[in-house]
């Protein structure tokens, strides 16, 4: 079975920085992905890199077995990748519904015929209402993304995120910002999603990891240390030195 996302010796320098060096990934469909390494390992410049935002210095990105190396951000999501950031983007003076109606109606080519309310967009509305119940996000349809607390507002931006019908979701520290009880909810929501979707997600918090990675990538000095399963990679001496032990000790 093809990769669902892949990477061919990914490479990006700034100058005589090396940010990431000769990185090559394989996703498979249906991956639960994650990303790890200590501060400046490169975590989010990859993301840049898969997600177009960066253009790479040398290597290949392909989606599925398109090489998509090239190919713009916008043409990116098209194509069923998506992204989340550390700081959350929302429409403040909309309600969760409306926003994730906009972000339908935007994958549909109609988001220039809405007009700040879902009474026209029936379908759009039936749509969103189906995805606030995936992330069991009903009671706070009606209210203002503004007003939610930071978890809250977090599991809104991952609807949007899945109203692009994403083949690739590619999560930016998901957990970042949101009280100890209610990050586990966001990655429990994460862990849940279908099957097709495939997910790569950069985390912090170390317990967040290995509750919900199947896999694991460490970065370090913008190069791949080593991958693994949760076990392999908790047991390995090299990543305790250089990432966990950092954590354990501040």
């Amino acid at each position: 079975m093809s990769a669902a996302l892949r990477t061919e010796r990914l490479s990006r320098s700034f100058g005589g920085l090396l940010a990431n060096g000769e990185i090559s990934l394989s996703l498979p469909v249906g991956a639960r992905h994650a990303l790890i390494g200590p501060n400046g390992a490169g975590k989010t410049t990859l993301i840049n890199l898969l997600t177009g935002v960066l253009p790479p210095t040398a290597g290949e990105v392909y989606l599925g077995e398109e090489r998509i190396t090239h190919l713009s951000q916008h043409q990116r999501v098209r194509r069923g990748m998506t992204r989340t950031y550390q700081i959350t983007a929302l429409f403040g003076g909309l309600t969760v519904l409306e926003s994730v109606v906009l972000a339908v109606c935007e994958r549909k080519g109609l988001a220039s015929r809405w007009y700040r309310t879902v009474a026209g967009c029936a379908e759009e509305a039936d749509e969103a209402w189906a995805l606030l119940q995936t992330l069991h996000l009903e009671r706070e349809a009606g209210s203002l993304t503004r007003l939610l607390p930071y978890g809250k507002q977090r599991l809104v931006e991952i609807a949007l995120a899945l109203a692009t019908r994403p083949r690739i979701l590619l999560l930016d520290e998901p957990a970042a910002g949101i009280p100890a009880g209610e990050s586990a909810e966001v990655l429990d929501v994460v862990a849940r999603l279908p099957r097709d979707v495939t997910v790569l997600f950069i985390e912090h918090d170390m317990q967040l990891v290995f509750r919900f990675a199947e896999r694991i990538t460490v970065l370090v000095g913008g190069r791949l240390l080593t991958e693994g399963t949760p076990a392999e990679i908790a047991a390995d001496r090299r990543v305790r030195e250089v990432y966990l032990g950092e954590a354990e000790h501040g």
